[in-house]
């Protein structure tokens, strides 16, 4: 039976559960809110929520302090309140050095970084992902990828107009039935990829699971780095103004990233062909503080990034 005959059985209005109801149905909750339409703000907040936008991707270490200045400079005097749920709306945190103040979710555990001081020196040697917010014209949307660290080939890609698990879970699903299973899988602490539901996929198949120190956004270099290159050079440029638009312009960009974009740290190759040969490629990220250094900075709050690296720019 189709996807689409299954689909039209869940009834939102109806007094059971969607979770229960796309379960029984046998259809990804990400597929039905997926179809729904991508929730209106103000005109006021998508202007500040596209503000915020572009001087996060430039600045990710700008909190919500630093982002009511900027707002100021732009025109546009807002309290932080507003500007602290509008980052959380978007998914977005200041990346400074500061006290650790994250609370961990009680039933979710958060596993050690484990590239310090590798090096990658093979195809599917290290993956990691990362989601990130993307704006349409009447509201947003938001991106996961999955990339292979030795190549920068982006593996798999989803889009969802919410934070639900599934499709992140989706996406990895995807990247490994068509590229098989990397040795380390990193990521952040985010609860898309502490909990069980992604976890136990890795685990299930022998994946060793690697997390992000919290506030160190730089852990997860090659996808904040593929996050600049998809705004600058496809979603500002584009302005898409709905879900399949920007479906359809993704599509073609990640063929073109993957396939034909030459990348300065591949010595102008492209990651396809890179990936597929297993030369050209590779990363490593420095060990600068060491296994004491490290503990003298924990037991202070402080943070520091592991992936402050020489290579140049994707």
């Amino acid at each position: 039976m189709s996807v689409a005959t299954r689909m039209s059985w869940v009834d939102r209005q109806a007094g059971l559960a969607v979770a229960r109801q796309c379960d029984l149905a046998g259809v990804a909750r990400a597929t039905v809110y997926g179809r729904q339409l991508v929730r209106e703000e103000s005109e006021e907040d998508l202007i500040l929520m596209r503000l915020i936008d572009e001087e996060y991707t430039r600045r990710p270490f700008y909190g919500s302090r630093r982002m009511v200045v900027y707002l100021a400079r732009q025109g546009y005097a807002v309290n932080r309140k507003r500007v602290q749920r509008l980052m959380r709306r978007m998914g977005l945190a200041g990346m400074a050095p500061g006290p650790s103040t994250s609370i961990k979710h009680p039933d979710h555990q958060v596993y050690p970084y484990l590239l310090r001081g590798i090096e990658v020196s093979r195809p599917n040697q290290v993956w990691s992902t990362d989601i990130t917010y993307i704006r349409l014209a009447r509201g947003f949307v938001y991106l996961v990828a999955i990339i292979d660290w030795y190549s920068r080939q982006v593996l798999a890609w989803r889009i969802s107009n919410n934070l639900d698990t599934s499709f992140c879970v989706e996406c990895l699903a995807d990247a490994l039935s068509l590229h098989g299973k990397p040795e380390i899988f990193n990521s952040d602490q985010g609860s898309q990829f502490t909990g069980a539901a992604f976890t136990g996929v890795l685990k299930g198949v022998g994946i060793a699971i690697s997390m992000d120190g919290r506030g160190r956004a730089l852990d997860n270099i090659f996808v904040e780095r593929l996050w600049r290159s998809v705004k600058y050079e496809e979603v500002y440029l584009k302005g898409y103004g709905t879900v399949t638009e920007l479906t359809r312009g993704l599509t073609e960009y990640f063929v073109f990233y993957n396939n034909e974009r030459p990348h300065q740290s591949l010595d102008n190759r492209t990651p396809n062909a890179v990936y597929a040969d297993g030369h050209g490629g590779g990363a490593r990220i420095p060990d600068y503080f060491g296994t004491a250094r490290e503990a003298s900075l924990a037991n202070t709050g402080q943070r520091c990034s592991a992936a402050i690296e020489a290579m140049d720019a994707a």
